[in-house]
């Protein structure tokens, strides 16, 4: 009987340390998908996907709003997760308007860093992204053909997007907040009478730097934009 008992306790903590782990988990992804969205938001060009996240907290999204169904009218901690739904389906909306908003800005350079990146890199687009980038590339060259280049002269009937499109500013400046201790790192200089030299970023620290300085540390998490 004594066996039986501790085999219930055992069993019963198990249950306790999985639910724990369950309850961990949703915080977690909202986490994750508030970071990508603020470095999706302040980064000059589109970051890697985080189709995972979104997917992810799509369904929490789900279970939130199936158990907000069931919980009593009138009980005010029904409009406290209702508010926290609505604040998390806004990240997520936002987060994924800001990546279509880039892939429409720079679909060309997009779609060829796509095409040259090397086996086993990570793709940057998601499998949706990557067939409306092309599909708004394909958009985009026929309306361009119908509107304009019908009419020039046959040696002008094509046009490279390439060149006619901007690529992403890395030269811009971003703010980050720095999540893990980084030495040695490499700053040009802004100026031509200036020298490259080589800085520390503490962890905590807050800083304002060119964005391709610090760019391979936003997408390995080192550093938060902000």
């Amino acid at each position: 009987m004594a066996e039986e008992g501790d085999r219930g306790l055992e069993a019963s903590s198990q249950e306790e340390e999985e639910e724990e782990e369950v309850l961990l988990t949703p915080a977690q992804l909202i986490r994750s998908l508030e970071q990508a969205w603020m470095n999706e938001k302040f980064s000059p060009e589109l970051l890697e996907s985080k189709s995972e996240v979104t997917e992810c907290v799509m369904e929490q999204l789900e279970h939130m709003e199936e158990n907000l169904k069931r919980a009593k009218k009138g009980d005010l901690k029904v409009s406290i997760h209702r508010m926290e739904v609505e604040r998390i389906r806004y990240v997520l909306s936002s987060y994924l308007r800001c990546r279509i908003q880039k892939i429409e800005k720079y679909f060309p350079h997009i779609l060829e860093k796509e095409k040259t990146r090397a086996e086993g890199e990570p793709s940057i687009l998601s499998p949706e992204e990557f067939a409306f980038a092309k599909e708004y590339m394909a958009n985009t060259e026929t309306h361009l053909k119908n509107v304009a280049l019908k009419h020039m002269p046959p040696n002008l009937q094509k046009v490279d997007l390439l060149k006619a499109v901007p690529k992403p500013n890395l030269d811009s400046f971003v703010f980050l907040r720095v999540k893990e201790r980084q030495e040695n790192i490499l700053v040009e200089p802004e100026t031509d009478e200036q020298s490259e030299y080589v800085i520390d970023l503490d962890e905590g620290s807050q800083h304002l730097i060119r964005y391709k300085t610090v760019a391979p540390l936003v997408s390995s998490g080192a550093v938060q934009l902000i």
